[in-house]
């Protein structure tokens, strides 16, 4: 049966601080159906945001957590962070197949000579915890 209500779960690929079950749960968000997860054909880039660029050969890593529309609006759109856009990805589940999700871009990808060390830092936190690769961030 097809579900069109409000409290349907969609799907969502989080590659930055959105991966940590404890920062969404303080947003009121709630973390369900937690699976590690790699996009590839996309890098994480950190510039004074973060973001995925498509490159070719690389591979991100993140969470991919069954959120509702009201949800993800909220940590984005409602949070005011409208420079990101809504995208499909296909996440590759570890050690479980894939799954078609959504994944939230920057609109203007970070300018080469921007950073963001603390973001980095606490990004670099989070994928150790959950036991990802760290490189290039």
């Amino acid at each position: 049966m097809n579900d069109n209500s409000s409290d349907r779960k969609i799907d969502v690929f989080f590659y930055g601080l959105y991966m940590d079950p404890s920062l969404l749960e303080q947003k009121g968000i709630i973390p369900r159906n937690p699976r590690g997860a790699k996009v590839e054909g996309y890098a994480i880039r950190v510039g004074q945001r973060v973001t995925l660029l498509r490159e070719a050969g690389k591979s991100a890593f993140g969470m991919v957590y069954s959120l509702t529309h009201a949800e993800i609006h909220s940590l984005y759109w409602g949070a005011g962070i409208e420079v990101y856009r809504a995208e499909p990805v296909v996440a590759h589940i570890i050690g479980d197949g894939s799954v078609p999700a959504l994944c939230c871009i920057l609109l203007v990808p970070p300018e080469t000579d921007e950073s963001n060390a603390e973001y980095a830092a606490q990004l670099r936190t989070v994928l150790k915890r959950l036991e990802f690769p760290t490189e290039g961030v």
